[in-house]
């Protein structure tokens, strides 16, 4: 009788220990306590506080942990959530670069179809760490010149890419022509690639960008608009911009290409880091605050 009991309140025991861990495995409640150790190591160390970068690592471990937690470590099956679905190694530009200005211009409705594009939820910006981290390093160097990171998007969910395919089959949608293609005809757009079925912005580490003059608080000129479809958007395009507005491209292309990204030969505004760590998977979580 008395072992019964004793196995009685053993399982008793085993199933609240399972169920606290459900209940601490949330990413909400372990991400402070991450955040406290991590500030108490650097305390330890004569650091105060915690830098950017530690931050969202830290937030990551919390979000990698959380779900090792709730799958039962792999004993129980794998995580629901398919791969293309998964953030983990995505972090928020701005955690990195905490001066990189946004502008998330498919979140708005300035943009080529009117109105905000499937998928962005909220006007943040996102890329994979390894991408961040790069483009930290750009940021880093611009500074120094003078400039800040001017970000239109980035990671974009496939959700978004199918709402721009689907505009682009509405030939009479029309309302933004005169801001972004005046001188084409829609019906072309898939033809000339414009718009296509996939994008390397939805593999997470490519981002349209310009610079921010500090002296002058004004975005760089560079001689034509984001998003602009015509051969005047090709970074070694001369025909009808300055010497000075193609200077100002350059900056901002050699900068980037020095520090891992590769260049689109027709946006001067496009960058992919070309080491990706993700080059063969389009991810579909949508546009978000994921701290």
């Amino acid at each position: 009788m008395k072992h019964k009991l004793i196995s009685k309140l053993l399982l008793i025991l085993a199933a609240c220990v399972v169920l606290l861990l459900f209940w601490a495995a949330s990413e909400h409640r372990l991400r402070p306590a991450y955040i406290g150790i991590a500030k108490f190591e650097n305390k330890i160390k004569g650091i105060d506080g915690i830098s950017a970068a530690s931050l969202a690592k830290v937030k990551g471990d919390a979000r990698r942990h959380s779900r090792m937690l709730r799958s039962g470590f792999g004993l129980w099956g794998k995580a629901k959530e398919a791969p293309e679905a998964n953030f983990d190694d995505f972090v928020e530009i701005t955690e990195i670069i905490p001066d990189a200005i946004l502008e998330i211009r498919y979140y708005s409705t300035y943009n080529f179809v009117g109105t905000r594009i499937d998928g962005y939820l909220q006007p943040t910006a996102l890329l994979t760490r390894q991408a961040a981290d790069s483009l930290r390093a750009v940021s880093d160097e611009l500074l120094a010149q003078g400039y800040r990171l001017k970000i239109y998007d980035a990671y974009r969910p496939q959700r978004a890419v199918d709402h721009f395919v689907r505009w682009a089959a509405d030939i009479p949608d029309t309302l933004m022509k005169a801001y972004f293609y005046p001188n084409l005809d829609k019906s072309v757009l898939f033809e000339q690639l414009y718009i296509m079925e996939k994008s390397g912005h939805t593999r997470g580490s490519t981002v349209d960008l310009t610079l921010f003059d500090m002296a002058t608080e004004k975005e760089v000129d560079m001689g034509g608009t984001f998003d602009w479809f015509g051969e005047e958007s090709h970074p070694d395009h001369t025909a009808s911009i300055t010497p000075e507005q193609y200077a100002n491209r350059m900056i901002l292309r050699e900068a980037m290409l020095r520090h891992g990204f590769k260049p689109l030969e027709s946006e001067w505004w496009h960058f992919t880091l070309a080491n990706e760590p993700y080059p063969d998977t389009y991810f579909t979580f949508p546009v978000r605050d994921i701290r």
